[in-house]
Formats: C-alpha cells, sequence, structure tokens
C-alpha cells in the first residue's frame, strides 16, 4: 500500500486519543495550561462527569486576539523559547505543558471555545472549535480584568467509539475530584474552586508560601489525622531536594491512594519513586498497608526528562540511584527523629472502642449482689481492691526471685548535676502500674495512662538492636556445600555481576558463569535454607526496575523480624515492676518503638481529659 499523509483533522483526534484519555484527562491539560499563565485564582466546573460541560476560568495573563488563533494549531506553544539559532531545548523544560497538543487535540474531539482578556489591557475576543472546525476570532464580554474562559461541551462527541469507552459520570466526577486534588496540593499558593454538576465540592483559599501554607493546603484535603500525623521531611543531596510530609507508620492505608508524588510540580506515577517510598517503610509496616505521604521533589531540569509519556505522567531521571538514595535516606531520618511517637489515631480508636455507661440499669440501684456487680469476676468490694491490686502486679513491693529477671536496662538515671531521681511519672509512657493478661502493660503518665503490648513493643526493641549489628559489621555468610547456577537473561546476568560487589556486604557472593547466567557461592546465614533461585531472580527484577537488590534487604528485614519475634518477650509472660519499667524506658530510647515490625501500634496513650469525657467529667 502507497504512503500518504494523514489529514490534519485525524492527526489531532490521534493525538487526541493519547493526551486526552478521558476528562479528567482535558481538565488536567486546561488546569496546567492556566498554572503555567501565572493564575492566582482557578475555578473548575464540570456537568456530567465533565462529558456533558466543562469549564476553566482563571486570572491568568490572558491571550491577545492574534494568539488565540495560534493557540488551536497544533504543536503551538509559549512555554518554548528558541536561542538566537532558533533551536529550542528539550531539556530544558520549566513549565507543565509545553507540547502544544491540549487545546487542538480537545477542539478535534469536542466543542472548544475559548475567551480572554490579556493582562496588558485591550478588548476580550473568542475563538471557537467544533470537531476540528476552526471559527474566526470575534469580539466577546469578558467577567474579569485578564484571564481566560475555557470552555468544553459535548466531549468526545466526534469520536463516538471513544464514549463506549468512558465509565460512569460518578466515576468520571471522581477522577476529576481526584485531579483538582493533586493539582492544589502542589499550588497552595493558587486558590482552587470545584464545581460538579451545580455544587460546590471543594473550595481553597490560596495559602502563604512555606511549609506553614502546605501543610494546612494537606490537611484540607487529607484531612486533620493527616495533619497530626504527619512528619516534615526536607533534605537535599547534590542539587537536588526532597521536601513534604510522609505519615507515621501506624498512620498506614490498605492501598496507596494515599501516595502523592509530584516532580517540580508536576503530578507523577513514577515505579521509581513509589518504588523508594516503599523500601523506606520496608521495616515498618506489613505488605498490605502502605504509608501515606505527600512528597515533592525539585530537581535541576536537565536532570529529568518529563517528555517520556504522552500525559507527562512518568518522568525518567538521569541519576535514579541518587534520587531513590535521596528519598529512602530521608524519610527513615524523619522516622527516626519520630523516636516512639505513634499516631493519634490509635488513641481515638481506642476510645472509640470503649462504651460509657451511666448506671447499671435504667432507675436501677447497685448492691453487690446484683447481676452486673457478679459480672465481675473476684470482686471482694473496697475492702479486698489491696489486694486484689496486690494480685494483679507480682513483685511490685518486694522483689520476687519467682520472676526471671529480663535484660531490659537499667533504673532511670538521676538528673546530671544532682542526685535528685527522675519522677518515672515525668517519662512519657509513664510508670508501670499492672500487668494484664500476661500481655498488656498499664502505665500512668502526668495526665493520663498508657497500655503498652509486651510482647510487640519488645519485638521492636530487639529487632532495632539486630539492625544496628547489622550495620556494624558485615553479614555473616553460609557457603554452598554445591556453588548453585542460576541461569537468566543475558542483560539480567550483566546486572547482578555488575553489583556483586554491593551484594557481597549484603551476605550474597555471586560472580558471572557465561553469557547469561551467575554462579552463587555463598548466601546470607540469616536467610537458612533458601531458594536460592528465586532470590536472584527476584534481584534481577529489583535491579531492572528499580536500580537496587531490593530483594535481597527485604528478605534480611523479614528474618530478623521473624527472629526478633521469636526472641522477644512472649504475651503470657508474667514481669515484674522492674522490668515492665525498664521496658517502657527502652520504648523511649528506641527509634521505631511506637510501632512493632508490622506497622501495628506497641502502645495506646489515653490523656486523662479523654477519661474525664468518657465520665461525663468534662
Amino acid at each position: 500500500m502507497p504512503i500518504r499523509r494523514l489529514p490534519p483533522e485525524t492527526v489531532n483526534r490521534i493525538a487526541a486519543g493519547e493526551v486526552v484519555e478521558r476528562p479528567a484527562s482535558a481538565i488536567k491539560e486546561l488546569v496546567e495550561n492556566a498554572l503555567d499563565a501565572g493564575a492566582t485564582r482557578i475555578e473548575i466546573q464540570a456537568d456530567g462527569g465533565g462529558l456533558s460541560r466543562i469549564l476553566i476560568a482563571d486570572d491568568g495573563h490572558g491571550m491577545a486576539a492574534d494568539q488565540l488563533a495560534l493557540a488551536v494549531e497544533r504543536h503551538a506553544t509559549s512555554k518554548l523559547e528558541p536561542d538566537d539559532a532558533g533551536d529550542v531545548d528539550l531539556l530544558r523544560i520549566s513549565t507543565l505543558g509545553f507540547r502544544g497538543e491540549a487545546l487542538p487535540s480537545i477542539g478535534s474531539v469536542a466543542r472548544l471555545t475559548i475567551t480572554s482578556r490579556p493582562r496588558e489591557g485591550g478588548d476580550a475576543h473568542q475563538i471557537t472549535v467544533e470537531g476540528g472546525d476552526q471559527r474566526p476570532v470575534a469580539p466577546a464580554g469578558f467577567p474579569g480584568p485578564h484571564g481566560a474562559r475555557v470552555e468544553v461541551r459535548d466531549l468526545f462527541y466526534a469520536t463516538p467509539a471513544r464514549l463506549k469507552f468512558m465509565k460512569s459520570e460518578r466515576s468520571e466526577a471522581m477522577a476529576i475530584s481526584e485531579e483538582i486534588k493533586r493539582q492544589a496540593m502542589a499550588h497552595e499558593t493558587v486558590a482552587f474552586t470545584l464545581d460538579l454538576d451545580g455544587r460546590t465540592t471543594l473550595r481553597l483559599p490560596a495559602e502563604h508560601p512555606g511549609d506553614g501554607g502546605r501543610l494546612k493546603r494537606l490537611a484540607a484535603l487529607l484531612g486533620r489525622d493527616f495533619e497530626a500525623n504527619a512528619l516534615l521531611i526536607d533534605q537535599a543531596r547534590d542539587g537536588v531536594r526532597l521536601t513534604g510530609y510522609a505519615g507515621l507508620p501506624t498512620y498506614s492505608r490498605g492501598n496507596a491512594g494515599h501516595q502523592y508524588l509530584f516532580v517540580n510540580g508536576r503530578p507523577v506515577r513514577d515505579r521509581l519513586l513509589q518504588g523508594a517510598l516503599r523500601g523506606a517503610y520496608a521495616d515498618f509496616l506489613a505488605r498490605d498497608r502502605h504509608p501515606a505521604a505527600v512528597l515533592f521533589l525539585e530537581v535541576d531540569p536537565l536532570y529529568v526528562d518529563v517528555n517520556v509519556h504522552p500525559a507527562k505522567a512518568e518522568v525518567r531521571f538521569r541519576d535514579p540511584q541518587l534520587v531513590r538514595g535521596l528519598i529512602v535516606g530521608a524519610l527513615r531520618h524523619a522516622l527516626a527523629g519520630a523516636g516512639h511517637r505513634a499516631s493519634t489515631t490509635v488513641a481515638a480508636d481506642a476510645l472509640a472502642g470503649f462504651r460509657p455507661h451511666s448506671g447499671v440499669g435504667a432507675g436501677a440501684a447497685y448492691s453487690p449482689s446484683s447481676p452486673s456487680a457478679q459480672g465481675f469476676s473476684g470482686w471482694q468490694g473496697w475492702a479486698g481492691s489491696a489486694a486484689a491490686a496486690a494480685q494483679v502486679l507480682p513483685g511490685l513491693n518486694e522483689r520476687s526471685a519467682r520472676v526471671e529477671t529480663l535484660d531490659l536496662g537499667a533504673a532511670p538515671e538521676p538528673i546530671p548535676g544532682g542526685a535528685e531521681i527522675i519522677d518515672p511519672l515525668d517519662y512519657p509512657l509513664g510508670a508501670a502500674r499492672a500487668q494484664l493478661h500476661g500481655t498488656y502493660i498499664v502505665a500512668q503518665t502526668r495526665d493520663g495512662l498508657v497500655v503498652v503490648d509486651q510482647h510487640a513493643a519488645h519485638e521492636r526493641l530487639v529487632y532495632e538492636r539486630m539492625k544496628v549489628q547489622m550495620a556494624a559489621g558485615s553479614v555473616t555468610r553460609q557457603a554452598l556445600l554445591t556453588p548453585e547456577v542460576v541461569e537468566l537473561d543475558p542483560a539480567e546476568a550483566e546486572r547482578v555481576s555488575a553489583r556483586a560487589d554491593e551484594l557481597a556486604q549484603l551476605g550474597l557472593i555471586v560472580e558471572p558463569f557465561g553469557a547469561g547466567a551467575v554462579l552463587v557461592r555463598e548466601t546470607p546465614a540469616l536467610l537458612g535454607d533458601t531458594d536460592v533461585q528465586g532470590l536472584i531472580r527476584d534481584i534481577a527484577d529489583d535491579l531492572s526496575e528499580h536500580g537496587a537488590a531490593l530483594a535481597l534487604s527485604e528478605r534480611l528485614g523479614e528474618v530478623c523480624g521473624t527472629m526478633a519475634c521469636h526472641g522477644s518477650v512472649r504475651a503470657g509472660r508474667v514481669l515484674s515492676a522492674p522490668e515492665m519499667n525498664a521496658l517502657l524506658r527502652q520504648m523511649e530510647a528506641t527509634p521505631h518503638s511506637g510501632q512493632c515490625n508490622h506497622g501495628r501500634p506497641t502502645y495506646v496513650e489515653l490523656k486523662l481529659a479523654d477519661l474525664e469525657k468518657l465520665f461525663g467529667r468534662r
């Protein structure tokens, strides 16, 4: 068949299939145009899931009449400046939109109307494009001093087949709302308003620049719980800066829907960034739990390619290892700085489980012989309360030889410069008062109480000690009786062999074995009798996708976690008062002790004010 040029209308519709996948995609392109135009206020309206009507209004610098006609031409843009020789540097992209495809693509599949008044002054003008048919520019009215109003009606009417692939109006509206949330997170100094089917669903005022304004914007979008449980991230390395907020491990989610990643203000869904986020929390969360985080990466445009995806949803870094190392290091530094802190939602969930009652029965008087009183096993009245308390905590008033003493730590140290001993109530986790069901330690603080899961808490302490020991020296290795040959794709084998030195630091000794295989001589002793073939293939996959051997690190982490679980204080173990207090003191001094290795909280803290509310005292 002969080669022929496609008509311009067909070319635009093909581009629309790549750039405008659904109404949310069209809104994304139009909002990015408004942001690039310097808008401080953007209003978005969408009817019928965005398929019936979309309106984007902004107060940016606007366009003159001669610019309107160019705006709807393919590959016409104001965002790429040629140099003196007329060449355009596509490696230094500093704007969100730059392809010049969005407006002509939308106009080829919908009824597009653009009305604008330039900031420099002059009259407003309007241009209309219907299914690729461009109308002449004409004078028009405009409600503001300057800016643009872009209206899109009957999206995909010119391509009926595309309409069949659209989801319900509700689903499309939810996608639009999610897109606006992402744009609003990245630009806290811009006011956003979103109306869906005539109902205002989002109204965000402009915030002051800086971390305070950003956190306030994130709290408005993600809720006050995120604000209360977010850790500030601000680290830089070799010209790359990472800022934002990451949630505590105990403030985790069942999916990755609360992970928002941005590169130079551009929302992205990048596997490298998502993998780095997962790696940073690997020690703190189970595989089915996901951290909540909003991270902003700032990098020189020369070191990131934003032109690898038609919708600019993915990016490619010149030095992915630098970016991944920065993310993992910054997040782990912030998590270590959180110490034993647990999320506020843990206490809120605990309080929600209480069911306060105003009395035993409506109008019924209480007596020790009543059915409710008999429900308390071991009820002895007020006279027997002291004896009952002594039974709850053996060894409180005397050193009991019946309980094995654990090496959990020393007694509280004197205050430096004086002989006065610190009151245990002044410690963050307070003083142990009781042990319940051989599992839970109840401690009293100056302004409340703390309930500790002794097994989960000690598991985290043992795990952190093992990590320190691994970091202090090389991992113990075990030689295979017969070296094992693992066949791989030649490119995979080369990648694994190239990282032999790094793998050796983790206790895995490999060497090249022909064009498409590696020979494994030694494995980490912690792994025991492991599946060598599966381990090497997982490492090869990680090196291909992330550039790092995550599989081996994660497996070592899992083994350490399992060993820590078996080596920690078991539930049901009776502890003496010194042992319980020693456990509390070590928790306070150990990073990440607010959650176990699986991301579950190790303690719940209830403030005195919360208890008073339960009993109607306030």
